[in-house]
């Protein structure tokens, strides 16, 4: 096995140039959390077709029959989106396991990149649900999560021993960065077991990381007491800064290109129709994104603002389907009161929905959601545009 090395492209001059017949395996790392694992089921591809601009992109995800592309060139090992590693060629069903199929990123993140490349891919993907940077992947040269005065204060208030809670903190803390290194290695060590065609030969090149995460740092106003005010979210900048040096150190990969996906649910929050999270969802987005323009990772690391995919058409119909849930909830009570049979109360809500909007608007509300808001309404169409950016801003990357 050569030794790992990050090759740089100086020679290229557009995305087409990136594409060769031979050399070594390139190989990509997804990580993060629950929306790395992806919450689109299959069942909203349909809806991506209803819209001019994201035609395209469906036609690159279904096959002739209209069912879900299986890539084959491109490979994946994926861990943490089910209970065991899944491997194979890419195509829907690596994402959250859970009432799949369901794609995350890498779906269309292996599409674009295949067709940048032209050429075998290797796709290593590792996400768990419900995960920080601040402890879970906590790097290490950060050291340990050490609890401070607010944490402090309430596990006081709970009764907790305070050592007790800080060995059980020390011992968590990065237990998800090492699980990330053991499967990177494990599967550079032996690409055969998922990519049976694999020349050793020719060896293995890691091209580039993507990182998807942010929400429970987001939310936990404990490590980060002062969120709701600019910097609030320093130490998530700093942590994440951590994270890229010291990826890149373990995997003797110092230039590895690194792509930021900037939680972005709900859109841009320029467009909030309510004011309460604004200010630190923000706030968040900006300390996810501070890392790509330090002096020293500017050139290899670049932030993707996930906001700019929000299906904006499916935010607004989910805004006026709000108004008229209290006439469902009086439906459905005469239903549940026997006022109304179960099928009257069913026609009587469909009617409702066709009055109150199109044929092409009740189709992109039933067909086009698969999942709560902060997994980007489990929608293929949004998902599927991040999956895609990513690739492609990693093209450029390459292209440095």
């Amino acid at each position: 096995m050569r030794p790992l090395a990050i090759t740089v492209l100086l020679t290229l001059t557009g995305l087409s140039s990136l594409i060769a017949n031979d050399g070594p395996l390139k190989v990509f790392i997804l990580s993060g959390q629950s929306n790395m694992q992806g919450h689109a089921h299959v069942s909203t591809f349909d809806v991506i077709g209803l819209d001019p601009k994201t035609v395209p992109m469906l036609e690159e995800m279904v096959d002739e029959k209209g069912q879900p592309r299986v890539l084959e060139n491109v490979w994946i090992s994926s861990i943490g989106s089910s209970d065991e590693e899944k491997t194979g060629q890419l195509t829907a069903g690596y994402g959250a396991e859970k009432r799949g199929p369901k794609i995350g990123p890498e779906f269309t993140f292996g599409i674009y990149m295949e067709k940048q490349l032209n050429e075998p891919i290797l796709i290593i993907k590792t996400a768990w649900g419900g995960k920080s940077l601040h402890t879970d992947f906590r790097p290490p040269s950060a050291g340990p999560y050490v609890l401070n005065e607010g944490n402090i204060k309430q596990l006081k208030a709970k009764g907790k021993d305070i050592e007790a809670e800080q060995a059980k903190r020390t011992e968590a803390s990065g237990h998800y960065y090492r699980l990330m290194m053991e499967h990177i290695n494990k599967v550079l060590g032996d690409i055969k077991r998922v990519y049976p065609e694999y020349d050793a030969s020719e060896g293995y090149e890691l091209a580039g990381f993507v990182w998807f995460q942010g929400w429970n740092d987001m939310v936990d106003g404990g490590v980060y007491p002062n969120r709701y005010q600019p910097g609030g979210y320093d130490a998530y900048s700093e942590l994440l800064a951590q994270f890229i040096k010291d990826v890149r150190k373990d995997l003797s990969a110092p230039e590895l290109p690194f792509v930021i996906g900037v939680m972005g649910t709900g859109g841009p929050t320029k467009l909030y129709r309510k004011d309460r999270y604004k200010g630190v969802h923000q706030n968040f987005r900006d300390a996810m994104a501070a890392p790509a323009s330090l002096p020293e990772l500017k050139d290899n690391v670049a932030a993707v603002l996930t906001e700019n995919y929000w299906d904006m058409e499916l935010e607004e119909l989910r805004h006026k389907e709000s108004e008229i849930k209290q006439q469902i909830k009086e439906i459905r009570k005469k239903v549940k009161q026997g006022e109304l049979s179960k099928q009257a109360g069913n026609e009587a809500e469909q009617q409702l929905y066709d009055e109150t909007f199109t044929e092409r608007e009740n189709t992109i509300l039933k067909d086009g959601v698969s999942n709560f808001q902060f997994h980007y309404y489990g929608s293929a169409k949004i998902l599927g545009q991040i999956g895609k950016a990513f690739a492609e801003t990693m093209g450029e990357l390459m292209q440095k």
